[in-house]
């Protein structure tokens, strides 16, 4: 018996059971979650299959969908193979490419950078995804990625380009106002701005020797350009990276001496695309020009 589907919907089915949810799917995927629950409805009428239990905390995988899940990644994998196969067949230095930075990467590095490489490469169109998630570069989610941890994949291929140092500092105001503090111990006894659900900050302390529990930051945000704009309103003592310090005269570094084990910054792109005109041309200009400011 002959089933006919339309191919284009695997691909949610697929991001809508790694993901659990419609509502995830939809962020992923940059669409709504009306549509994706279309999409799921559909390829279930079009299978005659049920796919997923509607349940309170999300979708449940049936039977059908995990016996059909290696059959869809074997096609989402075909997929991307052609899709790198014809941008590594592409010879010309003209078109779109998809860039993937983390956000203050992506809001105070790359744009000066991208401004010099418009007047370089006028006739390339580049797409930034400011997102601190790592982008697939197999799932071509992005050509090219700026990465703080190196690809664990054999066919990406990555160059370390430089690294990103934390700082402790705050906002002139917010040291008149409170005092400059002299050694690590005191910070516990000032207005911290740290993560939310993120622990990166609490494990930083702990490697000090420091317990800090979340309660402990006066604000708490997971994004890391509020972060900094907290910092810049003198909301209290935050960390953030060399690069940013130096570009606010107002915003000053506290406790120099304390010791935070840099990033390794990454550029990373797909081997079997690097052979394309304009992608390639992207990598080498990021290449050269990252590495004097990050």
């Amino acid at each position: 018996m002959n089933i006919s589907f339309d191919w284009s919907l695997v691909r949610t089915f697929l991001v809508v059971l790694e993901q659990g949810s419609l509502l995830a799917a939809a962020r992923q995927l940059q669409s709504s979650q009306p549509t994706i629950g279309r999409h799921i409805a559909e390829l279930e009428a079009q299978l005659g299959l049920v796919l997923f239990d509607r349940t309170g905390r999300g979708l449940v995988p049936t039977e059908s969908a995990l016996r059909l899940a290696e059959a869809a990644r074997a096609m989402q994998n075909s997929a991307d193979q052609f899709a790198r196969s014809v941008m590594g067949s592409d010879r010309s230095a003209c078109g779109t490419v998809r860039l993937s930075a983390s956000q203050p990467v992506a809001c105070y590095v790359l744009p000066p950078l991208l401004a010099k490489m418009r007047l370089s490469l006028p006739e390339i169109q580049v797409e930034l995804v400011a997102s601190n998630a790592v982008s697939n570069l197999l799932r071509r989610e992005a050509d090219i990625a700026i990465r703080m941890m190196p690809p664990q994949q054999a066919t990406v291929i990555a160059r370390r380009v430089g690294k990103v140092t934390l700082r402790a500092c705050a906002h002139e105001s917010y040291l008149r106002r409170r005092g400059l503090p002299r050694h690590a111990e005191e910070l516990l006894t000032h207005d911290l701005i740290g993560n939310d659900t993120h622990e990166d900050i609490i494990k930083g302390f702990a490697s000090k020797g420091l317990i800090v529990k979340r309660e402990q930051f006066s604000f708490r945000t997971d994004d890391l350009i509020v972060v900094w704009q907290a910092i810049r309103a003198g909301l209290g003592i935050g960390f953030v990276s060399e690069h940013l310090i130096r570009t606010e005269p107002s915003v000053i570094q506290v406790l120099p001496e304390l010791h935070i084990e840099p990033m390794p910054v990454w550029l990373a792109v797909h081997k079997e695309i690097r052979t394309s005109k304009r992608i390639r041309a992207v990598y080498d200009f990021l290449s050269d020009t990252l590495p004097g400011v990050i």
